[in-house]
């Protein structure tokens, strides 16, 4: 019963400092967005696609990244007639390649900066999610999602900093997950990419600190998106299932806005969840053996159903 009531009193207490944040930001007056230089990866479809959409219309220099120039110039034209009336728009720039072949990112990063002479804002978006149970799973599966979702995003983050230091301004976002704070069954390397990335960009936010450099990570819950469909399973072929969390996640044109806001007041970490997600991130802290006897119970739930 203590411990319940200790429990239950950490999360009330945690929830309160978060409510006294919100209202602290509020009052804060945001960054304008208008001419700012912001790189968008994996622009060319759902989430990356409404942040498009939404730092243009802040009046943003938009350079837009993914793998398929020609989705990307849809893009850029689907933005042409989209502005609130009062802010100047611009043209967004188009700079294509693989963020999961690393070795093309150095000459990726060299032409973003031609577009506009520096990078304002880098919002580290791409990705790609994993389902598989961890035993039909061959290893490279395992690496070839951590290329896409970590190093990846590390590399063009290593190329894009050294300006940003020279310079002494620059925000960097990385697009996270609440599986970045907790782990759940068939989704271990999607989770363990996304853990590292937490990790990578927490380390990072304190670097570069000291340059005034800022650094934010935004962990989603499901958002209704087609990245279940485009997920990969552990033999490498493409999951093409819309999981019925995903249907009902959250509207990427609201996560669009969570990370536009984020930049506008520089929040360092961003958790865009449900109540359950929050509960169950604080189990795992507070009160693991919990939280590992419900995981387990799920994975025995998910293999019955595999096998059904």
């Amino acid at each position: 019963m203590e411990r319940w009531f200790g429990v239950g009193a950490a999360v009330l207490g945690t929830a309160g400092l978060l409510l006294l944040l919100k209202i602290i930001n509020r009052t804060r007056r945001g960054l304008n967005l208008q001419d700012k230089v912001v790189v968008i990866t994996g622009a060319s479809s759902g989430l990356g696609k409404e942040c498009a959409r939404a730092f243009h219309t802040a009046g943003a220099r938009l350079i837009l990244c993914g793998r398929d120039q020609k989705r990307l110039q849809e893009v850029v034209g689907e933005l042409q007639g989209v502005t609130d009336g009062k802010t100047r728009t611009h043209t967004p720039c188009v700079v294509t390649f693989d963020l999961s072949a690393t070795d093309t990112v150095s000459r990726a990063a060299v032409e973003i900066l031609k577009c506009h002479g520096h990078v304002d804002v880098l919002i580290n978006n791409a990705g790609i999610s994993f389902r598989g149970n961890i035993l039909e799973t061959h290893v490279s599966v395992q690496r070839d999602v951590m290329e896409t979702n970590y190093f990846g995003p590390v590399a063009l983050t290593q190329e894009i900093l050294p300006s940003m230091v020279e310079r002494g301004s620059g925000h960097i976002v990385a697009i996270s997950s609440v599986q970045g704070r907790i782990s759940i069954p068939c989704r271990s390397a999607y989770a363990a990419s996304k853990h590292a990335t937490q990790a990578y960009f927490d380390c990072l936010r304190a670097e570069v600190e000291r340059f005034g450099l800022q650094v934010s990570v935004i962990s989603p819950g499901y958002i209704r998106t087609n990245l279940s469909v485009n997920a990969v399973t552990g033999d490498g072929s493409k999951y093409g299932v819309m999981d019925k969390t995903t249907a009902m996640g959250w509207d990427p044109e609201k996560v669009a806005q969570a990370v536009l806001k984020a930049v506008r007041y520089q929040q360092k970490d961003v958790l865009l969840a449900g109540l359950l997600p929050v509960l169950v991130i604080y189990l795992r802290t507070l009160w693991p053996a919990a939280f590992f006897r419900v995981m387990a119970s799920r994975a025995r739930k998910e293999q019955r159903v595999k096998d059904q």
